[in-house]
């Protein structure tokens, strides 16, 4: 039953050498669950589990740093040899499926039923997987976007997924064991909350009494060490950046 994290990715906006977009595995209560498909996640997502088994896929949004990799999973699970037992669940932004269908050239993703069966996200949606416990919030972002509660024998993994400065946010993370919350952006550009900053990460997790910080998608104008001393300031609690291909017990 111990739940745990597996980091695919990190990179934002764009995957560099050794550094696919955002995406991670989730294990819990006998469930293997991906969460956030970015450029590059399907191939590290091999590295660790057969994708065939996946209970389910998560999508916080639809901007392609944090989904484009399932037009690779399309090409896998559907034609690659790695059919599923069953249509693997996507929990994602209800046009997920039509975007993916018209960038195939089809009207619709029915082609796309006996593999993936798409499931549209909502604010407050609660889902489970085996023991594994899977709640959305709404978070602010210039889409449509979800941050993620996950949890599994009493233990609580946040995830931010892309997002401003918002109530709704620290109320996701309250006393989380493990929260991996987006530190984007090096300063706030004028009357623009649709990232944080290393501070806002750090704030987040202290107002929200997490154990834990774990620091993401970083972006271009940031290191991920320096992004990870600054929210550490700011939070003043145990604080980490995500590595690729590492796994984090919550």
């Amino acid at each position: 039953m111990t739940l745990t994290l597996t980091v695919l990715g990190t990179a934002s906006p764009h995957p560099g050498p050794d550094r696919p977009g955002s995406g991670h595995l989730l294990r819990g209560g006998g469930a293997e669950v991906w969460v956030d498909a970015g450029f590059g996640t399907f191939a590290e997502l091999q590295r660790h589990t057969d994708p065939a088994r996946l209970s389910a896929v998560w999508i916080s949004h639809l901007h392609a740093d944090h989904s484009a990799d399932l037009l690779a999973a399309v090409y896998g699970l559907a034609y690659g040899g790695l059919t599923p037992p069953a249509p693997i669940p996507v929990h994602a932004p209800a046009d997920c499926a039509r975007r993916l269908a018209a960038f195939l050239g089809r009207p619709d993703a029915g082609f796309l039923g006996g593999v993936l069966d798409f499931r549209p996200l909502h604010d407050g949606q609660v889902v489970h997987h085996g023991g594994l416990t899977l709640t959305s919030t709404a978070v602010v972002h210039d889409v449509e976007a979800y941050g993620l509660r996950a949890a599994c024998a009493g233990r609580v993994l946040a995830y931010s997924g892309d997002s401003g400065p918002c109530a709704a946010l620290t109320g996701l993370a309250r006393n989380a064991d493990l929260f991996l919350c987006e530190a984007d952006i090096a300063e706030h550009r004028e009357g623009e909350r649709v990232h944080l900053t290393p501070e806002d990460a750090g704030d987040t997790a202290r107002r929200a009494g997490v154990r834990e910080l774990l620091v993401t998608h970083v972006g271009p104008t940031l290191t991920p060490e320096a992004a990870t001393a600054r929210a550490a300031s700011a939070f003043g609690g145990p604080t980490a950046a995500a590595r690729e291909g590492r796994t984090y017990a919550v």
